[in-house]
């Protein structure tokens, strides 16, 4: 299938599989790739070093394109930048909005860069700077996320620039792909989907808890860094949105610490992330650190299997996946099944 996706970053498949942090690793982004699809390796939850060989062992797994996912507001995003060009990676994916400064030093070098964005401003900001494409998420997709839903604020997107635009939240199958490209989208991009295949190295247990959620088993909460956060309802969770803020404080200074060790960040590094994630927002300090933890409550679970000490990131669309297909097999369905949408079309179209 032919889009301005695919013709731009050089796959078969206008498919995107998101950088998910403690989840999209080598394995799973270089099983994306030789899919068809564009894979992103997930960045933020790596060290420098450990990116720049994850970056070498994805392409000793594959020939195909594929994509790095940064954090534009993280202390050392340029030096993430400079690896990305050194390494030859095709694309740079940002969670936030990269300045005009990384945008260009990027495309300067022939990458191509594709910001989320989760509103119509942020689209038009970053199509101004020279961003190549935008992914856009609406309120159904996991992880931090707003409240308008993908139907209402991908129309809004598409009208509103003249790049590529890759529609996320809520897409599981071809017929999510099809409706999207009839909003005017270049693709999906999908991050719940890709978790829950036989490529995703997320632990069984953990992926025996997305595969037994109902719809109303994903929510969204505020008690992980008092930022709205879609993820699996567990008593976990639950814990998190009834603890006092002392005991939820503390919890976050022995998470911060940890992930610091892993990291490599020092205290003074991760204090300048904190005031970048405070910049243009409404957070107190309270919240920042509690952010600084998020990332050992995802390991807890994603790496670690436990369920009952990690937080579970997750689209809605959990809720109606019942099946670990390898990232190839779900791609050649999800193509399948567009195909015979789009044919299904076409006889009512010709029926008229």
């Amino acid at each position: 299938m032919d889009t301005a996706l695919t013709r731009l970053v050089g796959v078969r498949h206008p498919v995107v599989q998101t950088g998910m942090g403690w989840v999209a690793g080598p394995r799973l982004v270089s099983a994306t790739a030789n899919a068809g699809a564009l894979g992103i390796l997930a960045s933020a939850t790596m060290t420098p070093g450990r990116l720049r060989d994850a970056v070498r062992e994805v392409r000793s797994r594959t020939d195909a394109p594929f994509g790095v996912n940064l954090r534009a507001d993280a202390g050392d995003a340029g030096e993430r930048v400079r690896i990305i060009v050194e390494e030859g990676v095709r694309v740079a994916s940002f969670a936030l909005a990269p300045s005009r400064e990384l945008i260009a030093e990027l495309k300067d070098a022939g990458v191509v860069v594709i910001p989320s964005i989760g509103a119509r401003r942020h689209a038009e900001k970053v199509a101004a700077w020279g961003a190549d494409a935008v992914i856009v998420q609406g309120g159904e997709g996991g992880g931090h996320t707003g409240e308008v839903a993908t139907s209402v604020l991908l129309p809004q997107v598409v009208d509103a620039v003249d790049l590529p635009v890759v529609a996320a939240g809520g897409f599981h199958d071809g017929r999510g792909l099809v409706a999207a490209l009839a909003y005017g989208a270049a693709g999906v991009a999908m991050g719940t989907r890709f978790l829950l295949t036989s490529d995703s190295t997320v632990p069984d247990a953990v992926k025996a808890a997305y595969l037994a959620a109902t719809v109303k088993d994903v929510t969204v909460t505020t008690a992980v860094d008092g930022l709205p956060h879609r993820m699996l309802r567990t008593p976990f969770v639950g814990s998190l949105e009834t603890a006092g803020r002392t005991r939820a404080l503390v919890r976050a200074v022995r998470g911060a610490a940890g992930f610091r060790k892993l990291s490599g960040l020092t205290w003074s590094r991760m204090i300048r992330d904190g005031l970048a994630m405070k910049h243009g927002k409404e957070l107190t300090w309270s919240q920042v650190l509690l952010a600084a933890n998020t990332p050992m409550l995802l390991r807890s679970s994603m790496v670690d299997g436990r369920t009952d000490l990690g937080v579970m990131a997750s689209g809605q669309v959990a809720g109606v996946i019942d099946d670990l297909p390898s990232c190839a097999e779900l791609v050649e369905r999800i193509m399948a099944e567009a195909e015979r949408t789009l044919k299904g079309l076409e006889r009512l179209r010709a029926a008229r």
